[in-house]
């Protein structure tokens, strides 16, 4: 093999455990906001807040705000890591194509694509797409806390 081969083999290593640590960050930056959310959901039950009382009303309208807002939050880093991921993909399928006699990555993201794995209507649900609904439905939980509260 040569120098170029060897160099552009540990390049391609590199891109790819760089990769796969994005989405371990990724896993672990989902789990502190599925933790977050989960508390502050959990604190008005723990609580008993709500109960038509003024101070608890008012402190399940500022936890429903910050559930809001963290759920914001959470959103708009998945979708930084969905960018980030996108682009080093970006490159890893560059290395295969160009220069690699094999192209594994391309290869099975083609399978996926072009077998129908069942998924979303019958396609492959990417998990950025999947994960990007969770925070919604934090959201979509924490309107109805408001509402309920009659805000």
């Amino acid at each position: 093999m040569s120098d170029t081969s060897e160099t552009t083999l540990d390049l391609y290593k590199l891109a790819v455990e760089m990769a796969d640590r994005v989405s371990a960050r990724r896993g672990g930056a989902n789990q502190f906001y599925l933790t977050l959310e989960t508390l502050i959901l959990g604190v008005p039950a723990a609580f008993e807040l709500g109960d038509g009382g003024t101070g608890a009303d008012a402190h399940l309208v500022s936890l429903s705000i910050v559930g809001i807002l963290v759920a914001g939050v959470w959103w708009l880093q998945l979708r930084s890591y969905r960018s980030l991921n996108r682009a080093k993909f970006q490159v890893i399928l560059a290395i295969e194509r160009e220069q690699l006699p094999l192209a594994i990555f391309g290869d099975e993201w083609k399978h996926l694509k072009d077998a129908g794995v069942p998924g979303w209507r019958g396609r492959y649900a990417e998990l950025g797409f999947v994960e990007s609904v969770v925070p919604g439905i934090f959201v979509l939980l924490q309107v109805l806390l408001l509402v309920g509260v009659g805000l």
